[in-house]
């Protein structure tokens, strides 16, 4: 990735609706020199999806969870990271290092569905076991490409 695509995807990451023709102008290159380098960013996972972000609103209210997963096999649980890319409501998935395998953040409408998904992912083969975490209040909740460098000093 060069800093064209690194602007490619902040603008993005500001209005992911934002056309072609548009982001062309923004970044100072042609409408198709941006189609070809967004295909290849999402081919080579730098653009992983696009979403939705519903204004603030009373129905927009969403339950999350933190989910610490154990895999019976460490080297071989490609099959469990498979089926939590497959889950919508998953929006966080990393390998970790120490005691637990794998956390995953989950966020969903209602808490009945987290608890399916949490049901389903303890239930996966491969999985032995979970250690889960119900969100209470978010204090900070940064954008990606909102976080502030720290000034040298």
């Amino acid at each position: 990735m060069d800093s064209v695509d690194e602007k490619i995807i902040a603008e993005l990451t500001r209005n992911a609706r934002i056309s072609h023709a548009e982001l062309a102008g923004r970044v100072l290159l042609s409408r198709n020199a941006v189609r070809q380098r967004i295909e290849r960013l999402e081919r080579q996972g730098h653009i992983a999806g696009y979403t939705i972000v519903r204004a603030d609103d009373d129905s927009g209210d969403v339950v999350s969870a933190l989910v610490l997963v154990y895999r019976q096999d460490r080297m071989r649980g490609g099959d469990v990271l498979a089926a939590l890319k497959r889950i919508p409501e998953v929006v966080i998935c990393e390998v970790l290092s120490g005691d637990f395998d794998i956390m995953v953040r989950l966020e969903a409408a209602t808490l009945q569905r987290l608890r399916d998904i949490w049901e389903d992912i303890a239930e996966m083969p491969g999985v032995r076991d979970t250690v889960t975490a119900l969100t209470l209040s978010a204090v900070v909740n940064r954008p990606r490409g909102s976080r502030a460098s720290a000034a040298p000093g």
